[in-house]
Order: C-alpha cells, then sequence, then structure tokens
C-alpha cells in the first residue's frame, strides 16, 4: 500500500514470513529546510536603528536652523572654527588658514547634527527595541507562508508535469485547465518585499 503526500510516498508492506525486511530509504519530509527564513531579529534592528539615526540627523539639521535664526551663532560657530586653524596652523599663510577655519566650522557643524542624532537613536531605543520584536514577529509569519507556499506550488508543478509525460490527450487537457487555475491562484509576493 503507498500513500502519496506532497510527491512523497510512503509505503507499507507486510511481512507474512519470518525473514527481515528490506530496509526502506526514509521519506523526505514534505516541506525542505534548504529554504531558511531571510528575516532575522538584527537586521530588523538595524534598518530600524539606520532610520531612526537619518530621522535624527533631520532633527538636528532643524535644531541647527533653529539656533542660527540670530547672526550670533554664526559668527560664534566661524570664530570657533578660526580659533582652532590659528591654534594648529600657526605658522601657516592666511589663505590656508582660512580655509581650515572654514572646514573646523562646517566639522563643528556636522558635529553638532550627528551629537544630536545620537541623542535623537538614544532617546528612541526602547521604542526601536519594540518595533524590532513586533516587525520581526510578523514578517516571519509572512516569510514563512510564502516560502512554503512556494516550495508546494513547485511540488504540484512537478507532480503535473510528471503525469502529463504519460498523459492521454483528454488527460493533456484537464493538466493544462489544471495549469491555468495554477497560474491564477500563484503565490503573492509579502508586502514588504521592494519590486526590483
Amino acid at each position: 500500500m503507498s500513500l502519496r503526500i506532497n510527491n512523497s510516498i510512503y509505503k507499507s508492506n507486510v511481512n507474512f514470513t519470518n525473514s527481515k525486511p528490506a530496509e526502506q530509504p526514509a521519506a523526505k519530509p514534505a516541506v525542505s529546510n534548504t529554504s531558511k527564513n531571510p528575516i532575522t531579529k538584527s537586521g530588523e534592528r538595524s534598518q530600524l536603528i539606520l532610520g531612526t539615526f537619518m530621522a535624527g540627523l533631520g532633527f538636528g539639521g532643524k535644531m541647527l536652523v533653529e539656533l542660527l535664526d540670530g547672526d550670533f551663532a554664526i559668527e560664534h560657530l566661524f570664530n570657533a572654527g578660526e580659533k582652532v586653524a590659528n591654534k594648529n596652523f600657526k605658522n601657516a599663510s592666511l589663505n590656508k588658514r582660512f580655509v581650515a577655519g572654514l572646514g573646523a566650522s562646517i566639522g563643528l557643524v556636522g558635529l553638532f547634527i550627528a551629537g544630536m542624532a545620537v541623542l535623537y537613536t538614544m532617546y528612541k531605543a526602547p521604542k526601536i527595541a519594540y518595533d524590532t520584536k513586533i516587525n520581526t514577529f510578523s514578517k516571519t509569519k509572512d516569510m514563512d507562508v510564502y516560502i512554503k507556499g512556494n516550495e508546494i506550488e513547485k511540488d504540484l508543478y512537478s507532480q503535473m508535469n510528471e503525469q502529463a509525460k504519460s498523459a492521454t490527450d483528454a488527460e493533456k487537457e484537464k493538466l493544462k485547465e489544471q495549469y491555468l487555475v495554477m497560474q491564477t491562484a500563484k503565490n503573492r509576493v509579502p508586502d514588504f518585499i521592494k519590486a526590483a
């Protein structure tokens, strides 16, 4: 007696003699473990941290613009940059010191924005940890369904292909109809996967 489940044939032999039965190979599992789920907790966490840091950069830039409403802050930043340049480039020409002062001022602005982004990210850390768990759980479940659906679909197509090799014309017409039904019920890609 044989039973077919997901293209795996399970056989049961009855032995009425006292002789030992021949060893049978183990049946392969219905779903293979070769297709692993690509969704990981660390990947979701890094995406959320990166997104929060980028939002923090925007927040830092917005804060800097708010602070630079008056001319005092711009002069203060440029004077701080000049002090850094004069301290480190004492024997350089006036043009080199000006360029170094301008670079130091830009560096101070970047340092302020990056510092605000780090503070913003640290402030949002508990929310990131919570959202990581929620996103990982939901995306993992969606991806598991998608992967298993693809494996079953591939298995059904291979069964239909095997049947078509030795089918009559009437059976081939029925297989053609089944193939069209399979095409209309194709496995849907999860929403979070970006189409190329």
